[in-house]
C-alpha cells in the first residue's frame, strides 16, 4: 500500500507545488505522512460530512482541492472542540484521517481544474488565455450557438443549480473558462476577442458593465465550475496507484439554491 508522503508527491507530479500563488497552503496539511493508504475519498471542500464519509468508508486520506486549512499568512491560532474549524479538524485527526489539498496549483496545472472545465463545456483545442497567470482556459464551441443557449448548455453540463449570465444576445463560439473566483481576468478575456467568459463568484457591477465592455458573462458558480477536476484525480489517482480505493465524494455537492417564481 502507498503511503500518504507517496501519494501527494504523485499529486505533486500532476500539479507542481511551485505552480501554487505564495500565498496558498498545498500538499499535505494533516495527518501522519507515513501512513498506509488502501482508500482514498476525493471532494472539492473537505466539509464535516466529506469527513463523515471518508470515516464511514474505512478511508485514510481525503484529497480535496479547497485546503481545510487556508493561508500561509493566517495560521491556525487554536483548535477547539467548540469551534467549526476545530470541530472538524480534531474529527480528522482523531480518526487517523490526513488530508492532502491541491489548490492553485491544481488550477494552472495541465489537465486541472480549468482544463477539466473546459472538457466538460465541450470546448474544442482548449489553451492557456493570456494574461491570467496560466489559470484561464480559452477554447472553441465547434459551431456558433445563440448566447441564451451556451448558458442552458453551461447550466447542464456543469449540473449547476442555475446560472447568472449578461450580455447581448448573438451568437458565440470563442469561449474564456476560469474555475472559481476569476473575475479578474475578464478583462483578459476581451482582450483575447473572446464570445463568453464563464466563471463565478461575480459581482453586480462586473454583469452591469458587461455588455458595454463587449462581453458576455457567465457565473455558473465556484463549486459547479471546480468540481469537474475531482473525477480527474479519482481517474489520476486509479492510474498511478493500481488496487488503491478512490472514490468520489457523494456527500458534497452545490449548496446554494435558487428560486424561479412560478416554479
Amino acid at each position: 500500500m502507498p503511503t500518504v508522503r507517496e501519494i501527494e508527491q504523485a499529486l505533486f507530479r500532476l500539479a507542481p507545488k511551485e505552480g501554487a500563488m505564495d500565498w496558498d497552503n498545498v500538499g499535505q496539511l494533516l495527518g501522519d505522512p507515513e501512513a498506509e493508504v488502501s482508500r482514498v475519498l476525493v471532494a472539492l471542500d473537505i466539509t464535516e460530512a466529506v469527513a463523515d464519509e471518508a470515516i464511514a468508508q474505512g478511508c485514510q486520506l481525503i484529497v480535496s482541492h479547497h485546503p481545510v486549512m487556508n493561508c500561509k499568512w493566517l495560521p491556525v491560532q487554536s483548535v477547539r472542540q467548540d469551534t467549526p474549524q476545530g470541530h472538524l479538524l480534531l474529527k480528522i485527526l482523531k480518526n487517523d484521517l490526513s488530508a492532502i489539498c491541491m489548490h492553485t496549483n491544481l488550477d494552472v496545472a495541465p489537465g486541472g481544474v480549468n482544463d477539466a472545465l473546459a472538457a466538460a463545456l465541450g470546448l474544442e483545442d482548449p489553451g492557456p488565455l493570456e494574461g491570467t497567470d496560466g489559470i484561464c482556459r480559452v477554447g472553441h464551441l465547434s459551431s456558433p450557438m445563440p448566447f441564451q443557449a451556451f448558458a442552458q448548455h453551461v447550466c447542464r453540463c456543469l449540473r449547476a443549480n442555475g446560472v447568472r449570465y449578461a450580455g447581448a444576445e448573438g451568437p458565440v463560439q470563442k469561449i474564456a473558462v476560469g474555475g472559481g473566483a476569476c473575475a479578474d481576468y475578464a478583462d483578459a478575456a476581451i482582450a483575447a476577442g473572446c464570445d463568453v467568459f464563464v466563471t463565478s463568484d461575480l459581482s453586480y457591477h462586473e454583469f452591469l458593465d458587461a455588455e458595454g465592455k463587449g462581453i458576455r458573462l457567465i457565473d455558473a458558480g465556484h463549486f459547479p465550475t471546480e468540481d469537474p477536476v475531482c473525477a480527474v484525480l479519482v481517474e489520476y489517482l486509479c492510474g498511478q496507484f493500481p488496487g488503491l480505493d478512490v472514490s468520489k465524494s457523494s456527500s458534497h455537492r452545490e449548496v446554494i439554491q435558487y428560486y424561479v417564481e412560478g416554479e
